[in-house]
């Protein structure tokens, strides 16, 4: 009798519709080498952690894991750990027995229990508490737990993802995070590349959200870019990644008065209203004449808003006005502090100071 493989049909098809809207789309080098790394490790029944910055999708790479697992067809688990206050955190991972404390009125199984069998995906899981970490890291010694306020053992055979945009090894070298369950955790740990580094795939990205959310919006016709359109949204630093280039994306297909998209608005708060909430208001010189009259300010530099104009010129010459519009407003913006700039664009300071000395000479026109 051949033996049955507890595994996603034709060895890798995974149903999406399971998933939901699952947006693993690209064709970058970065991206297919991230989700090569990924397919391998899903069929190994080890811990994997998964570090990026907001946005990149870590709980949509962490559906895939499982779905590609071998645990496919069990429950998949989530706790976002940022939701919860520290006190909360062991009771929704191990659960509680009644009368355990103040309002536990019957047992109440956790996320542990529930994942029974299957794949427990923890959000941000830098910011559990050291006390809750040491359960944790009986669980994936021994697959066993007390619930709180319990004395029984509770047996569970549950595969752990673990997701964060922080340097768990860092964190786990100040004390902050327990070396131990760092180390059991860290079979396997996959970097998302940011959207910045993944600049082939953001017109595939676009096209993807800009048909769903007209297909939202009962439009027949599939929206299209411009030129001058895609050459922003492939120049744009996408500090959220690609949940901003979704927001981003859907807006303009929204605003959109024709299935030719044009215009793409990066900041929605940049009205002249929001920007008056918090701009410092000019200071009135002191009344009645008392002492000498303080010295005006100078005002800010105005930040050009508007784009710079790209008709006419080449994808590369497209792409190099956008890079030094965005770098000299961000100097602007932080009254030309490089490392806040660099911040402020969601770049490394040393990415930022390659761009700097790309367009040194006419930055340096601008310090004069």
């Amino acid at each position: 009798m051949a033996a049955t493989r507890n595994f996603p049909p034709d060895d890798g098809e995974v149903n999406l519709s399971a998933i939901g809207h699952f947006e693993a789309i690209g064709q970058s080098k970065a991206f297919l080498d991230f989700q090569e790394r990924l397919r391998q490790v899903a069929p190994v029944n080890r811990p994997v952690l998964l570090i990026g910055e907001r946005g990149t999708g870590k709980e949509m790479a962490a559906q895939r894991l499982h779905y590609l697992s071998r645990r496919w067809g069990q429950p998949f688990v989530t706790l976002n750990c940022a939701a919860l206050s520290p006190s909360l955190i062991e009771s929704e991972l191990f659960g509680h027995e009644r009368g355990a404390f103040t309002g536990a009125m019957q047992q109440r199984i956790g996320r542990f229990e529930a994942a029974n069998g299957g794949t427990l995906f923890l959000d941000e899981i830098s910011l559990i508490p050291m006390e809750t970490q040491e359960k944790i890291l009986r669980v994936v010694e021994y697959g066993a737990f007390e619930r709180v306020g319990g004395t029984r053992p509770v047996q569970v055979d549950v595969r752990i993802l673990g997701a964060t945009n922080t340097d768990l090894s860092h964190e786990g070298a100040h004390g902050r995070f327990k070396r131990d369950l760092l180390d059991r955790l860290s079979f396997e740990v996959l970097f998302l590349p940011p959207l910045r580094e993944r600049k082939e795939d953001i017109a595939l990205l676009a096209g993807h959200f800009a048909s769903r959310m007209a297909f939202e919006l009962e439009r027949e016709e599939i929206p299209q870019f411009s030129e001058v359109a895609m050459a922003k949204l492939v120049a744009y630093p996408w500090p959220g990644n690609i949940r901003e280039l979704k927001n981003v994306v859907e807006r303009a297909v929204y605003r959109a008065e024709s299935p030719l998209i044009e215009e793409i608005d990066f900041d929605p708060f940049r009205s002249p209203y929001a920007r008056a909430l918090v701009e410092p208001q000019p200071q009135e010189p002191p009344s009645g004449g008392q002492g000498a009259p303080r010295a005006a300010t100078r005002p800010p530099q105005p930040i050009a808003q508007d784009f710079p104009n790209l008709d006419g010129l080449t994808l590369p010459a497209a792409l190099r006005a956008m890079e030094l519009h965005f770098v000299r407003r961000a100097l602007r913006q932080t009254r030309y502090n490089q490392r806040l700039a660099a911040h402020s664009l969601g770049l490394t300071y040393h990415q930022f100071r390659t761009l700097y000395r790309k367009y040194q000479k006419a930055l340096d026109v601008d310090e004069e």
